[in-house]
């Protein structure tokens, strides 16, 4: 009988933690030569995982370009993909409000960094992260493409998306003759997802060798030494899953439970792997056998990618307030509301930078006199936060295509019946 991707990816991720955890305890003397041996042991665990992650990656560019087209040059309409686009960025604008005012509430209730009592760091402790500021010329040209091609080798999804945007107006507007472009592009769309089903089937590999290199470099030890601290981030992470993000589905009367129920898979390969790209075309054939429409789905789920990281939203803020707890600073409301709307913008213009988070986190502590030693602190356990708040973005964008094809009226539920039907 063969295994569901869920039972293997799930094989996977405990395999990986055996491995991982056999691996640090035959190398955790301290010495020198172990240190070096364990970190050439985690870097060739890490190997499988990226080989995993670079092929799906090779296939989100074309991927993202092929359906976005597609789904605009079928909407032919300008004054539509406006109107779809500015409900999309209304929904993202209020969702962001609600995972950084989430974050805050739940550092200000559970108080992670005074409970704690964590030892600081070292002045001048190298945390390799560079504080990096709001720019509105780095947001826009990080916007706008120099060259697709060049986006596409970066994986830049915003870009691409800019740029599908323009091309699938223009191909529309040429009438018949784009007719033979959208077909085609149809049709790569297509080999992109036979693509997908073959590169699964690696996903349990990519899984384990995520896991193992974490469990092999940090052991399962620093779960008891930050485990207040992963409670609580976690914590936070279910309420905005299980409260906040069902009650917007309620509100607007969709079946929130059973789009859980199908994006399961995808958030968990998110989770094993701290990467949201991983699960991309995953979510896609999902929110597909949910009833969302494939223009609806094409056009929001990649602007979600760089606008509507509701995990990431949450960390930014309970990070920044759990380190000036640690620090001894409480911060006024009035601070909090600022470093909140900071975040609001920071955020959107530093998408695609490597630990983006941590790099906005840190530019926001210079605001509030925080010292940069302080991210040191969250270093050790960021790979397990990342988990977390990248299978959150998930469902997090899994709900903002639902909502918004309910709001077009291209929300068809008689697709997941049917599904369901079949299943049985």
């Amino acid at each position: 009988m063969k295994l569901s991707i869920t039972w293997r990816i799930f094989i996977g991720l405990v395999l990986g933690v055996i491995v991982g955890y056999v691996v640090h305890m035959s190398y955790d003397s301290g010495s020198p030569a172990d240190q070096e041996t364990l970190a050439t042991w985690s870097k060739n665990l890490q190997i499988i995982s990226k080989v995993f992650l670079r092929m799906i990656k090779m296939i989100i560019g074309p991927l993202v370009f092929s359906m976005l087209v597609v789904g605009i040059a079928k909407l032919g309409d300008f004054k539509m993909v406006g109107r779809i686009g500015g409900k999309t960025l209304g929904y993202f604008l209020f969702a962001t409000i609600l995972s950084l005012l989430t974050g805050l509430a739940v550092v200000n209730v559970l108080k992670p960094g005074k409970v704690m009592q964590l030892p600081l760091p070292a002045t001048g402790t190298d945390t390799g992260i560079e504080a990096k500021k709001f720019s509105l010329e780095s947001f826009m040209y990080h916007i706008f493409p120099q060259s697709i091609i060049e986006s596409m080798a970066g994986n830049e999804i915003l870009q691409i998306v800019v740029f599908s945007i323009f091309f699938g107006i223009a191909t529309a507007a040429i009438g018949d003759a784009g007719k033979v472009v959208v077909k085609g592009l149809d049709a790569v769309s297509h080999v992109m997802f036979k693509i997908v089903s073959y590169v699964m089937n690696f996903a349990p590999f990519g899984v384990f060798g995520a896991i193992a290199a974490v469990v092999a470099t940090e052991g399962l030890g620093i779960f008891a030494g930050y485990a207040y601290l992963i409670f609580s981030f976690f914590l936070g992470l279910a309420f905005f899953v299980f409260i906040v993000l069902w009650i917007i589905c309620l509100v607007n009367k969709i079946p929130y439970f059973k789009l859980l129920s199908l994006v399961k898979d995808p958030a968990l390969l998110t989770f094993s792997t701290a990467s949201s790209e991983a699960s991309m075309p995953q979510t896609i054939e999902a929110l597909k056998k949910y009833g969302c429409s494939e223009k609806i789905i094409s056009f929001v789920l990649p602007l979600g990618y760089s606008f509507n990281l509701d995990g990431s939203m949450m960390y930014m803020t309970f990070a920044t307030a759990f380190i000036a707890q640690a620090y001894g600073k409480d911060l006024s409301t009035a601070q909090q509301l600022t470093m909140l709307a900071t975040l609001m913008l920071s955020s959107k213009g530093i998408a695609g930078v490597p630990r983006a988070s941590l790099v906005i986190i840190a530019g926001t502590m210079t605001m509030f006199d925080l010292p940069i030693e302080g991210l040191a602190l969250l270093l050790g356990i960021d790979q397990i936060l990342d988990m977390g708040r990248s299978a959150t973005s998930v469902i997090g964008n899994a709900v903002a295509t639902a909502v918004v094809s309910k709001w077009e009226g291209e929300l068809d539920l008689r697709k997941l019946h049917s599904s369901e039907e079949l299943s049985v």
